[in-house]
């Protein structure tokens, strides 16, 4: 692809969608300031449109964000007055936290009051199980479970235009062709409200871990 094409897609691009993305573009998370950079990443992704790869950073972001939650309300969210203590603080902490599932984060946030019911209700039954899983396993069958087995299509001739339409009845799920047009839509559809929703998740568990410190 030409370089004048690509460059004319990118201002496209932030001509079309910088009012969409202009609230996440100044972070001002203090507990979780780490996410900066890969909020940074997704909004760019967002601007570009590339909304399969903002669902899997959102991903991670939710991730980390869950475990993170889970290791600063066991260490505490104040400053270290003695470097030297700094391992000892993390360390119990990352080791019980760190490498935990999706689905045991959510149920430990949840118990910790770091989540509310509802919150923890949409992540574990839409985030984990459609997003989350969806699209790190590359799953379709996941992402695509809502959309009806069979639909109907019309048949024609490119040799014949004005010839009869055939009705066909079509299962697209399991075609890799119409699976990759409804997982492309559903991407389009999804990236930026889970994004949304992550954002805002992490200003909320900021606000309750500073609740609980004070």
């Amino acid at each position: 692809m030409d370089k004048a094409v690509i460059e004319r897609n990118f201002s496209t691009n932030l001509n079309n969608n910088y009012s969409k993305i202009s609230k996440y573009l100044e972070p001002s998370f203090e507990i979780f300031c780490e996410f900066d950079h890969v909020i940074y990443e997704i909004n760019n992704c967002l601007i570009m449109q590339l909304n399969k790869a903002s669902i899997t950073l959102t991903n991670y972001l939710l991730e980390r964000l869950l475990k993170l939650a889970l290791i600063y309300n066991e260490a505490g969210i104040g400053p270290v007055q003695d470097l030297n203590d700094l391992d000892a603080v993390f360390r119990e902490p990352n080791r019980k936290y760190g490498s935990i599932m999706l689905n045991e984060s959510i149920k430990k946030c949840k118990e910790f009051e770091l989540i509310t019911d509802n919150e923890e209700l949409i992540l574990d039954k839409k985030v984990r199980d459609l997003l989350r899983n969806g699209f790190a396993h590359a799953d379709s069958k996941k992402i695509l479970k809502n959309i009806p087995d069979e639909s109907k299509m019309y048949q024609g001739s490119l040799s014949n235009p004005n010839g009869e339409l055939k009705e066909i009845t079509l299962n697209t799920k399991i075609n890799p062709t119409f699976q990759a047009i409804h997982m492309r839509d559903y991407a389009t559809s999804n990236a930026l409200p889970y994004y949304d929703f992550v954002f805002n998740l992490i200003g909320l568990i900021e606000k309750r871990l500073k609740e609980k410190s004070n």
